[in-house]
């Protein structure tokens, strides 16, 4: 009972942890990113606002974007574009009331507009200066003008980077940028800074919103090759699901509980995907991720990671194959699901309902650990688990499931092993690539871990398929089940101490799962 009423405390836990992050993202933005009432940082003798990156395709079309007439909006079909609007930036009452109210301009925000192999064009670096912001000796020189950020053109790329300037007017308080969309003709890793170099506009606050696209779509180049893997692995798990249930049904009679299971893996495979793709495909053409949408991906996704190591797990164990239950085990195995999932649902929704913009590293780092705590966790009880099964396969000299056991597990060593592997191309990835220069292959790394459960999936499919012969693979009470499948002849007195063997590990087993 006390264990019962501290299993549902946990849960009415986990449920207001999840309504708490679920509140967090009330308004879920993608490609139009929102600035409310953000602040400025000092850098140098500048200070900025960082507004937003992503990777961006050149322009298929290459028209102007104005439109013929007032009433009829541009058409940016097969552009690339970044559009300014309501952007609005508000300096402090003490700034605003010491200029003069006749005064034309009396501050100066920028915008700049660069790609990422540009940014050494930002500042007095070509200089040989420290200044971001044009100083005295610097204006005097006449490489720059005096109060203006520092930007060196690209001789490759006329007018780029992009400066667009906002003036404060007399002693208003507010300065609204011009309605402005700033087309590419390149493809490439896009950053967009608001800058300014006025002391005396310090405390200034931004607010609006810009919004990014690309020629097909508004969704970001490292999400846009995800809507087509999605599509793919669909119907990968559309052939999968058709074989399985052709299977299934042909040879209903002989199906065990394990089966059940990894129906429910494919089903749940099969809805992810598809809901994923229904996601981007619908980010693509709007804009914007409604959150009842993109929530329903997050959780099928969580469920289907957890029930997936709940399937390795179980079936090492050997579940349905060398015991007909998990004995003891089973509230270890449900809890163990539980927090795993609750840790991969927070991870998911902070990742995918917040910004389009990655979130900081320790926020990142704080919600990775403990899912890569409990992945390390269900390892260590599968190959654990896979040991002892393989010893009382062995001890009941039951060959049949014994190569089945085996080949299992050389699978999932290889598919451990990949996985490293992976781990480690990753994290030097991340850490040769901190400005997301190579935007255009990062689709790849979430891609190999949806690939590579789908292949281990696979592999249970073809080796616990549902067959004539349930006893290759099923439990079976008497002796029948520990008896060689092969057709080993056990005779004499060796044949006798051999079945006295394995009744003795049968009846340690039964005693184990009592324990356990």
């Amino acid at each position: 009972m006390k264990q019962t009423q501290f299993q549902r405390g946990r849960v009415e836990i986990t449920m207001f942890g999840l309504l708490g992050l679920f509140l967090c993202f009330s308004n879920v933005d993608a490609s139009i990113h929102e600035y409310r009432m953000e602040a400025f940082i000092p850098k140098a003798n500048a200070f900025f606002f960082h507004g937003g990156s992503e990777g961006l395709y050149a322009s298929k079309l290459h028209e102007p974007t104005t439109a013929s007439s007032s009433e009829t909006k541009p058409s940016f079909k097969g552009k690339s574009i970044i559009s300014f609007d309501s952007v609005t930036f508000l300096r402090p009452k003490e700034s605003a009331k010491s200029q003069q109210e006749m005064q034309q301009n009396t501050g100066l925000v920028e915008a700049i507009i660069l790609e990422v192999k540009d940014r050494e064009r930002i500042g007095g670096a070509s200089l040989k200066a420290d200044a971001i912001c044009c100083n005295k000796q610097l204006a005097d020189q006449g490489s720059c003008k005096l109060g203006e950020v520092i930007i060196q053109n690209n001789p490759n790329n006329f007018g780029w980077p992009r400066r667009i300037k906002t003036f404060f007017q007399g002693t208003n308080e507010e300065a609204k940028m011009d309605v402005e969309t700033v087309e590419m003709n390149s493809t490439g890793m896009y950053y967009l800074y608001f800058m300014f170099c006025d002391p005396q506009l310090k405390g200034t606050l931004i607010k609006g919103r810009t919004v990014w696209k690309n020629p097909n779509g508004y969704l970001p180049g490292k999400m846009a090759p995800l809507m087509t893997f999605y599509g793919f692995m669909s119907l990968a798990y559309l052939v999968l699901g058709l074989a399985w249930f052709l299977r299934f049904v042909q040879f209903w009679k002989d199906i065990i509980h394990l089966h059940y299971h990894i129906t429910l893996v494919i089903a749940l495979g099969m809805c992810e995907m598809a809901v994923w793709y229904f996601e981007y495909s619908n980010f693509n053409s709007t804009g914007t991720r409604p959150m009842g949408i993109t929530l329903w991906a997050v959780t099928f996704s969580s469920v289907k990671k957890t029930l997936s190591r709940l399937l390795l797990l179980v079936v090492s164990m050997g579940f349905g194959v060398v015991r007909p239950t998990l004995g003891g085990l089973t509230s270890k195995v449900v809890l163990l699901g539980l927090i795993y999932f609750v840790a991969t649902e927070a991870l998911e929704l902070v990742e995918h309902l917040g910004n389009i913009n990655d979130f900081s590293g320790k926020a990142k780092l704080f919600l990775v650990l403990p899912v890569a705590f409990l992945d390390a966790c269900f390892i260590l009880w599968i190959f654990s688990s896979l040991s002892k099964t393989l010893e009382k396969l062995q001890i009941r000299r039951n060959l049949a499931k014994l190569e089945l056991y085996r080949k299992f597990t050389n699978a999932l060593a290889v598919s451990v092993l990949l996985s490293i592997a992976w781990i480690g191309f990753e994290l030097y990835f991340n850490a040769t690539d901190p400005l997301s220069e190579f935007w255009q292959i990062a689709w790849i790394i979430p891609a190999f871990w949806n690939m590579l459960a789908y292949a281990l999936l696979v592999v249970i499919c073809v080796l616990w398929a549902p067959s004539r012969n349930p006893t290759r693979y099923a439990y079976m009470e008497g002796m029948g089940e520990d008896s060689d499948e092969e057709g080993i002849a056990l005779t004499g007195n060796g044949g006798d101490m051999a079945m006295k063997l394995e009744r003795q590990a049968i009846g340690e087993d039964l005693e184990e799962d009592k324990r356990e």
